[in-house]
Protein backbone atom coordinates (compact mmCIF):
# COMPACT_ATOMS: atom_id res chain seq x y z
CA UNK A 1 0.00 0.00 0.00
CA UNK A 2 1.06 3.96 -0.44
CA UNK A 3 2.56 4.91 2.56
CA UNK A 4 2.16 2.07 4.78
CA UNK A 5 3.60 -0.95 5.91
CA UNK A 6 2.24 -3.60 7.77
CA UNK A 7 4.13 -6.31 9.46
CA UNK A 8 3.69 -9.84 10.63
CA UNK A 9 5.88 -10.87 13.77
CA UNK A 10 6.12 -14.86 13.68
CA UNK A 11 5.71 -16.74 16.89
CA UNK A 12 9.11 -17.54 17.26
CA UNK A 13 10.04 -14.00 16.93
CA UNK A 14 7.50 -12.92 19.62
CA UNK A 15 9.43 -15.53 21.93
CA UNK A 16 13.05 -13.60 21.63
CA UNK A 17 11.13 -10.54 22.65
CA UNK A 18 11.37 -9.15 26.29
CA UNK A 19 8.54 -6.81 25.77
CA UNK A 20 10.20 -3.92 23.76
CA UNK A 21 13.72 -5.08 24.07
CA UNK A 22 15.48 -7.58 22.06
CA UNK A 23 18.95 -8.89 23.60
CA UNK A 24 21.48 -10.18 20.57
CA UNK A 25 22.76 -13.53 22.42
CA UNK A 26 22.34 -15.90 19.75
CA UNK A 27 22.64 -16.17 15.93
CA UNK A 28 18.94 -16.61 15.73
CA UNK A 29 18.47 -13.17 17.98
CA UNK A 30 21.16 -11.48 15.73
CA UNK A 31 19.02 -12.63 12.35
CA UNK A 32 15.59 -10.99 14.10
CA UNK A 33 17.88 -8.17 15.30
CA UNK A 34 19.20 -7.06 11.93
CA UNK A 35 15.69 -8.20 10.48
CA UNK A 36 14.24 -5.28 12.76
CA UNK A 37 16.90 -2.90 11.85
CA UNK A 38 16.40 -3.02 8.33
CA UNK A 39 12.96 -2.31 8.78
CA UNK A 40 13.28 0.34 10.50
CA UNK A 41 11.20 -1.10 13.67
CA UNK A 42 14.05 -1.27 16.19
CA UNK A 43 17.03 1.25 17.77
CA UNK A 44 20.11 0.40 18.72
CA UNK A 45 21.40 0.50 22.13
CA UNK A 46 24.92 1.70 22.33
CA UNK A 47 24.77 3.29 25.41
CA UNK A 48 27.54 1.58 27.38
CA UNK A 49 29.67 1.25 24.03
CA UNK A 50 33.04 1.99 23.79
CA UNK A 51 36.16 1.82 22.33
CA UNK A 52 35.11 0.79 18.51
CA UNK A 53 37.97 2.43 16.78
CA UNK A 54 39.75 4.98 16.31
CA UNK A 55 38.34 8.26 14.21
CA UNK A 56 39.90 10.68 11.37
CA UNK A 57 37.92 13.79 11.03
CA UNK A 58 38.20 15.09 7.11
CA UNK A 59 37.25 18.55 6.94
CA UNK A 60 36.68 19.94 2.46
CA UNK A 61 36.65 23.56 2.53
CA UNK A 62 36.57 26.69 0.16
CA UNK A 63 36.84 30.02 1.71
CA UNK A 64 35.60 29.44 5.30
CA UNK A 65 38.46 30.02 7.36
CA UNK A 66 37.10 30.97 10.07
CA UNK A 67 34.49 27.79 10.37
CA UNK A 68 37.24 25.33 9.96
CA UNK A 69 39.00 27.64 13.06
CA UNK A 70 36.08 27.08 15.29
CA UNK A 71 35.28 23.38 13.91
CA UNK A 72 39.43 22.33 15.30
CA UNK A 73 39.28 24.23 17.84
CA UNK A 74 37.02 21.55 19.54
CA UNK A 75 38.22 18.28 17.23
CA UNK A 76 42.04 18.72 16.91
CA UNK A 77 42.90 18.05 20.65
CA UNK A 78 40.97 14.83 20.90
CA UNK A 79 40.78 13.73 17.07
CA UNK A 80 43.22 13.65 13.98
CA UNK A 81 41.88 16.12 11.46
CA UNK A 82 42.64 16.41 7.86
CA UNK A 83 41.53 19.63 6.09
CA UNK A 84 41.10 19.38 2.15
CA UNK A 85 41.71 23.24 0.91
CA UNK A 86 39.58 22.70 -2.15
CA UNK A 87 40.93 25.83 -4.15
CA UNK A 88 40.79 28.60 -1.62
CA UNK A 89 41.29 31.64 -2.89
CA UNK A 90 43.27 32.76 0.51
CA UNK A 91 45.14 29.77 1.05
CA UNK A 92 47.52 31.63 3.19
CA UNK A 93 45.08 32.29 6.20
CA UNK A 94 43.75 28.21 6.08
CA UNK A 95 47.43 27.36 6.51
CA UNK A 96 47.91 29.17 9.14
CA UNK A 97 44.95 28.45 11.37
CA UNK A 98 45.23 24.48 10.25
CA UNK A 99 49.01 24.53 11.30
CA UNK A 100 47.92 26.37 14.79
CA UNK A 101 45.72 23.78 15.60
CA UNK A 102 48.25 21.08 14.37
CA UNK A 103 46.17 19.29 11.87
CA UNK A 104 47.35 18.09 8.39
CA UNK A 105 46.52 20.65 5.32
CA UNK A 106 46.03 19.00 1.91
CA UNK A 107 46.02 21.52 -0.93
CA UNK A 108 44.20 21.45 -4.46
CA UNK A 109 44.81 23.89 -7.10
CA UNK A 110 41.54 23.37 -8.57
CA UNK A 111 38.31 23.30 -7.17
CA UNK A 112 36.86 19.74 -7.54
CA UNK A 113 33.88 20.33 -5.30
CA UNK A 114 32.78 18.62 -1.62
CA UNK A 115 32.70 14.92 -2.55
CA UNK A 116 35.57 15.14 -4.75
CA UNK A 117 37.54 16.83 -1.79
CA UNK A 118 36.28 14.63 1.00
CA UNK A 119 37.77 11.46 -1.32
CA UNK A 120 41.28 13.32 -1.28
CA UNK A 121 41.07 12.93 2.35
CA UNK A 122 39.51 9.75 2.53
CA UNK A 123 42.73 8.33 0.78
CA UNK A 124 44.89 9.21 3.58
CA UNK A 125 43.22 8.00 6.75
CA UNK A 126 44.43 5.11 8.55
CA UNK A 127 41.92 4.73 11.43
CA UNK A 128 38.91 2.44 11.02
CA UNK A 129 36.86 5.37 10.73
CA UNK A 130 36.51 8.46 9.05
CA UNK A 131 34.02 11.53 10.07
CA UNK A 132 33.16 14.10 7.27
CA UNK A 133 32.35 17.34 8.73
CA UNK A 134 31.65 20.55 6.68
CA UNK A 135 33.74 23.72 7.72
CA UNK A 136 30.19 25.34 8.13
CA UNK A 137 29.21 22.47 10.75
CA UNK A 138 29.92 22.87 14.99
CA UNK A 139 30.16 19.54 16.55
CA UNK A 140 31.81 18.03 19.49
CA UNK A 141 34.67 15.00 19.97
CA UNK A 142 31.79 13.75 22.56
CA UNK A 143 29.22 13.61 19.50
CA UNK A 144 31.54 11.93 17.30
CA UNK A 145 32.42 9.10 19.52
CA UNK A 146 28.74 8.50 20.37
CA UNK A 147 28.16 7.75 16.60
CA UNK A 148 31.20 6.24 16.34
CA UNK A 149 30.21 3.62 19.34
CA UNK A 150 27.23 2.79 16.56
CA UNK A 151 29.51 0.63 14.74
CA UNK A 152 29.02 -1.90 17.21
CA UNK A 153 26.71 -3.21 14.54
CA UNK A 154 29.08 -4.93 12.33
CA UNK A 155 26.94 -4.43 9.18
CA UNK A 156 27.39 -0.63 9.77
CA UNK A 157 28.33 1.55 6.83
CA UNK A 158 28.11 4.60 8.05
CA UNK A 159 25.63 6.88 10.28
CA UNK A 160 24.73 10.75 11.00
CA UNK A 161 23.68 13.22 13.61
CA UNK A 162 20.58 15.36 13.22
CA UNK A 163 21.79 18.31 12.07
CA UNK A 164 20.20 21.61 13.23
CA UNK A 165 20.39 25.08 11.78
CA UNK A 166 22.70 27.23 14.32
CA UNK A 167 19.37 29.41 14.92
CA UNK A 168 18.85 33.44 13.31
CA UNK A 169 16.40 36.16 14.02
CA UNK A 170 15.05 36.81 10.49
CA UNK A 171 11.82 35.12 9.10
CA UNK A 172 13.91 32.66 6.98
CA UNK A 173 16.62 31.70 9.04
CA UNK A 174 13.54 30.91 11.72
CA UNK A 175 12.39 28.46 9.01
CA UNK A 176 15.34 27.04 8.57
CA UNK A 177 15.46 26.78 12.18
CA UNK A 178 12.37 23.95 11.76
CA UNK A 179 12.85 22.62 8.28
CA UNK A 180 16.04 23.11 7.28
CA UNK A 181 16.96 20.92 4.44
CA UNK A 182 19.66 18.77 6.63
CA UNK A 183 17.89 17.91 9.18
CA UNK A 184 15.92 14.61 8.96
CA UNK A 185 13.61 14.62 11.89
CA UNK A 186 13.84 13.91 15.31
CA UNK A 187 13.09 10.57 15.02
CA UNK A 188 16.23 8.35 14.97
CA UNK A 189 16.09 5.66 11.88
CA UNK A 190 18.09 3.04 9.53
CA UNK A 191 17.91 4.80 5.94
CA UNK A 192 15.89 3.19 3.88
CA UNK A 193 14.38 4.44 -0.10
CA UNK A 194 10.86 5.80 0.32
CA UNK A 195 10.57 6.51 4.08
CA UNK A 196 10.67 9.37 6.24
CA UNK A 197 14.49 9.00 6.48
CA UNK A 198 15.22 8.24 2.92
CA UNK A 199 19.14 9.10 3.13
CA UNK A 200 21.73 11.16 5.70
CA UNK A 201 23.75 14.19 4.54
CA UNK A 202 27.36 14.22 4.31
CA UNK A 203 27.64 17.80 6.32
CA UNK A 204 28.38 15.57 9.26
CA UNK A 205 28.80 11.59 8.43
CA UNK A 206 30.71 8.88 10.10
CA UNK A 207 31.35 6.15 8.03
CA UNK A 208 33.71 2.58 7.76
CA UNK A 209 36.37 3.11 6.20
CA UNK A 210 36.23 -0.15 4.21
CA UNK A 211 32.83 0.30 3.00
CA UNK A 212 33.60 3.19 1.57
CA UNK A 213 36.29 1.68 -1.32
CA UNK A 214 36.61 5.01 -3.64
CA UNK A 215 34.32 7.19 -1.84
CA UNK A 216 31.82 10.08 -3.37
CA UNK A 217 31.23 10.25 -6.79
CA UNK A 218 33.48 13.11 -7.89
CA UNK A 219 31.38 14.34 -10.65
CA UNK A 220 28.82 14.82 -8.64
CA UNK A 221 28.43 18.33 -6.82
CA UNK A 222 24.87 18.12 -5.62
CA UNK A 223 23.68 15.02 -4.25
CA UNK A 224 27.03 13.23 -3.68
CA UNK A 225 25.59 12.22 -0.39
CA UNK A 226 22.68 10.67 -1.70
CA UNK A 227 24.21 8.30 -3.84
CA UNK A 228 27.14 7.56 -1.44
CA UNK A 229 23.87 5.92 0.81
CA UNK A 230 21.97 4.52 -2.18
CA UNK A 231 25.17 2.78 -3.31
CA UNK A 232 25.81 1.42 0.33
CA UNK A 233 22.14 0.13 0.73
CA UNK A 234 22.44 -1.37 -2.11
CA UNK A 235 25.42 -3.55 -1.25
CA UNK A 236 24.11 -4.65 1.37
CA UNK A 237 25.21 -2.53 4.17
CA UNK A 238 22.77 -0.80 6.91
CA UNK A 239 23.13 3.25 7.57
CA UNK A 240 21.70 4.63 10.39
CA UNK A 241 20.20 8.13 11.55
CA UNK A 242 20.79 8.98 14.87
CA UNK A 243 18.35 11.78 15.52
CA UNK A 244 19.73 11.47 19.75
CA UNK A 245 23.00 13.36 18.97
CA UNK A 246 23.26 16.86 17.54
CA UNK A 247 25.42 18.53 15.22
CA UNK A 248 24.87 22.69 14.21
CA UNK A 249 24.58 24.38 10.69
CA UNK A 250 25.27 27.57 9.96
CA UNK A 251 22.45 29.26 8.23
CA UNK A 252 22.71 31.05 4.80
CA UNK A 253 22.63 34.94 5.38
CA UNK A 254 20.46 36.21 2.81
CA UNK A 255 17.55 35.49 0.94
CA UNK A 256 19.39 35.20 -1.91
CA UNK A 257 21.54 32.67 -0.85
CA UNK A 258 19.20 30.55 0.88
CA UNK A 259 16.96 29.87 -1.98
CA UNK A 260 19.68 29.87 -4.36
CA UNK A 261 20.59 26.67 -1.84
CA UNK A 262 17.67 25.35 -2.44
CA UNK A 263 17.46 25.59 -5.93
CA UNK A 264 21.07 23.88 -5.98
CA UNK A 265 20.08 20.79 -3.73
CA UNK A 266 16.91 20.44 -6.77
CA UNK A 267 19.76 20.09 -9.35
CA UNK A 268 20.81 17.04 -8.43
CA UNK A 269 17.49 15.40 -8.70
CA UNK A 270 18.25 14.44 -12.46
CA UNK A 271 21.58 12.77 -12.37
CA UNK A 272 20.47 10.89 -9.07
CA UNK A 273 17.43 9.49 -11.24
CA UNK A 274 20.30 8.60 -13.83
CA UNK A 275 22.03 6.56 -11.52
CA UNK A 276 19.25 4.94 -9.39
CA UNK A 277 16.07 5.31 -11.41
CA UNK A 278 12.79 5.26 -9.51
CA UNK A 279 14.26 6.00 -6.16
CA UNK A 280 14.33 10.03 -7.04
CA UNK A 281 10.71 9.68 -8.11
CA UNK A 282 8.75 12.32 -6.98
CA UNK A 283 6.16 10.33 -5.45
CA UNK A 284 5.32 6.44 -5.52
CA UNK A 285 0.90 5.67 -6.26
CA UNK A 286 -0.76 2.58 -7.64
CA UNK A 287 -3.42 3.42 -10.27
CA UNK A 288 -5.83 3.01 -7.69
CA UNK A 289 -4.62 5.70 -5.72
CA UNK A 290 -3.69 8.03 -8.74
CA UNK A 291 -7.35 7.57 -9.59
CA UNK A 292 -8.36 8.61 -5.84
CA UNK A 293 -5.50 11.42 -5.94
CA UNK A 294 -6.73 12.58 -9.40
CA UNK A 295 -10.93 12.69 -8.01
CA UNK A 296 -9.85 14.98 -5.15
CA UNK A 297 -7.93 17.59 -6.74
CA UNK A 298 -10.02 17.74 -10.20
CA UNK A 299 -13.30 18.63 -8.20
CA UNK A 300 -15.93 17.40 -10.74
CA UNK A 301 -19.71 15.76 -9.84
CA UNK A 302 -18.12 12.18 -10.26
CA UNK A 303 -14.82 12.93 -7.58
CA UNK A 304 -16.73 12.02 -4.64
CA UNK A 305 -18.08 8.91 -6.10
CA UNK A 306 -14.50 7.66 -7.26
CA UNK A 307 -12.65 8.44 -4.57
CA UNK A 308 -14.91 6.61 -2.31
CA UNK A 309 -14.81 3.60 -4.71
CA UNK A 310 -11.01 3.86 -4.63
CA UNK A 311 -11.27 3.87 -0.74
CA UNK A 312 -13.32 0.62 -1.02
CA UNK A 313 -11.09 -0.92 -3.26
CA UNK A 314 -8.11 -0.43 -0.95
CA UNK A 315 -9.84 -1.44 1.86
CA UNK A 316 -11.11 -4.62 0.43
CA UNK A 317 -7.03 -5.11 -0.71
CA UNK A 318 -5.85 -4.75 2.61
CA UNK A 319 -8.43 -7.47 3.66
CA UNK A 320 -7.08 -9.73 1.14
CA UNK A 321 -3.71 -9.46 1.82
CA UNK A 322 -3.97 -9.39 5.79
CA UNK A 323 -7.14 -11.16 6.22
CA UNK A 324 -6.49 -10.98 10.36
CA UNK A 325 -6.48 -7.40 10.57
CA UNK A 326 -10.06 -6.48 12.18
CA UNK A 327 -12.34 -3.74 10.55
CA UNK A 328 -10.88 -1.21 12.44
CA UNK A 329 -7.20 -2.12 11.55
CA UNK A 330 -8.05 -2.14 7.78
CA UNK A 331 -9.31 1.26 8.19
CA UNK A 332 -7.09 2.54 10.03
CA UNK A 333 -4.02 1.18 7.04
CA UNK A 334 -6.59 2.84 4.25
CA UNK A 335 -6.55 6.21 6.71
CA UNK A 336 -2.69 5.92 7.14
CA UNK A 337 -2.46 5.61 3.46
CA UNK A 338 -4.63 8.47 2.22
CA UNK A 339 -3.27 10.57 4.21
CA UNK A 340 0.64 9.23 2.67
CA UNK A 341 -1.38 10.00 -0.21
CA UNK A 342 -2.46 13.57 0.14
CA UNK A 343 1.11 14.23 1.29
CA UNK A 344 2.85 12.66 -1.85
CA UNK A 345 -0.08 14.99 -4.21
CA UNK A 346 0.62 18.41 -2.49
CA UNK A 347 4.41 17.33 -3.18
CA UNK A 348 4.08 17.10 -6.49
CA UNK A 349 1.53 20.07 -6.79
CA UNK A 350 3.69 22.62 -4.86
CA UNK A 351 6.67 21.31 -5.05
CA UNK A 352 7.87 19.30 -8.13
CA UNK A 353 5.50 20.14 -10.82
CA UNK A 354 4.65 23.88 -9.90
CA UNK A 355 5.61 24.82 -13.44
CA UNK A 356 3.04 22.75 -14.28
CA UNK A 357 0.44 23.50 -12.03
CA UNK A 358 1.24 27.57 -12.60
CA UNK A 359 -0.30 27.01 -16.04
CA UNK A 360 -3.25 25.15 -14.90
CA UNK A 361 -3.89 27.85 -12.43
CA UNK A 362 -4.91 30.38 -15.12
CA UNK A 363 -7.58 27.95 -16.56
CA UNK A 364 -9.52 26.96 -13.80
CA UNK A 365 -10.96 27.64 -10.77
CA UNK A 366 -11.10 24.46 -9.22
CA UNK A 367 -7.59 23.69 -9.57
CA UNK A 368 -7.04 27.44 -8.03
CA UNK A 369 -8.75 26.51 -4.81
CA UNK A 370 -7.23 22.82 -4.85
CA UNK A 371 -4.14 24.98 -4.76
CA UNK A 372 -4.84 27.05 -2.29
CA UNK A 373 -6.42 24.98 0.12
CA UNK A 374 -3.90 22.33 -0.53
CA UNK A 375 -0.92 25.12 0.27
CA UNK A 376 -2.75 26.80 3.28
CA UNK A 377 -2.79 22.91 4.70
CA UNK A 378 0.81 22.51 3.92
CA UNK A 379 2.09 25.17 5.55
CA UNK A 380 -0.31 24.64 8.96
CA UNK A 381 0.56 20.55 9.19
CA UNK A 382 3.97 21.55 8.94
CA UNK A 383 4.09 24.40 11.25
CA UNK A 384 2.20 22.29 13.97
CA UNK A 385 4.67 19.46 13.93
CA UNK A 386 7.98 20.86 13.27
CA UNK A 387 7.15 23.12 16.47
CA UNK A 388 8.02 26.53 14.77
CA UNK A 389 7.39 29.96 16.55
CA UNK A 390 7.28 32.06 13.32
CA UNK A 391 3.67 33.01 12.56
CA UNK A 392 1.95 30.95 10.38
CA UNK A 393 1.72 34.10 7.36
CA UNK A 394 5.89 34.06 6.97
CA UNK A 395 5.97 30.33 7.65
CA UNK A 396 3.95 29.32 4.40
CA UNK A 397 5.96 31.98 2.85
CA UNK A 398 9.05 30.88 3.38
CA UNK A 399 7.51 27.02 2.53
CA UNK A 400 6.14 28.25 -0.67
CA UNK A 401 9.46 30.04 -1.85
CA UNK A 402 11.64 26.90 -0.60
CA UNK A 403 9.73 24.95 -2.59
CA UNK A 404 9.52 27.07 -5.83
CA UNK A 405 13.37 27.54 -5.60
CA UNK A 406 13.81 23.65 -5.20
CA UNK A 407 11.15 22.61 -7.64
CA UNK A 408 12.92 25.25 -10.11
CA UNK A 409 16.33 23.71 -9.59
CA UNK A 410 14.48 20.04 -10.48
CA UNK A 411 13.15 21.33 -14.07
CA UNK A 412 16.83 23.24 -14.65
CA UNK A 413 18.47 19.89 -13.96
CA UNK A 414 16.38 17.92 -16.08
CA UNK A 415 16.89 20.32 -18.30
CA UNK A 416 20.06 20.29 -18.70
CA UNK A 417 20.09 16.34 -18.38
CA UNK A 418 17.26 16.21 -21.42
CA UNK A 419 15.05 14.13 -19.37
CA UNK A 420 12.35 14.03 -17.23
CA UNK A 421 12.82 10.97 -15.51
CA UNK A 422 13.41 12.59 -11.80
CA UNK A 423 9.97 14.25 -12.25
CA UNK A 424 8.06 11.09 -13.16
CA UNK A 425 6.35 9.39 -10.33
CA UNK A 426 6.90 5.82 -9.89
CA UNK A 427 4.17 2.63 -10.11
CA UNK A 428 3.98 1.65 -6.94
CA UNK A 429 3.23 -1.99 -5.99
CA UNK A 430 -0.24 -3.46 -7.15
Amino acid sequence: MDGTRVIRISPRARRMLRGRSLEVTSRATAVLADRLLDLDLADPDVTNVSGIGAVTVVVPVRDNPLGVARLLARLSPHLRCIVVDDASHDPLALRRIVQDHDAMLVRLDANVGPGAARDVGLRRVTTPLVAFVDSDVEVGPDAIAQLAAHFVDLNLAAVAPRIRSNGGLRWFERYDDACGALDMGARSATVRQWSPVAYVPSACLVARVDALHDGFDPSLRSGEDVDLVWRLIAAGYRVRYAAEIDAAHDNRRTVSSWLARAAFYGTSAAPLARRHGNAVAPAVMTPVAATAVAGILLQRRWSVAVTALCSAWMFGDVGRRLPELSTRQRLDVVRSTGRGLMRQASGLTLRHWWPVTAGVLARSSRVRRAVVVMAVGDALVTRRSSGSDLDPFRFALARRLNDLAYGAGVWWGAIRACSVRCLLPARGPS
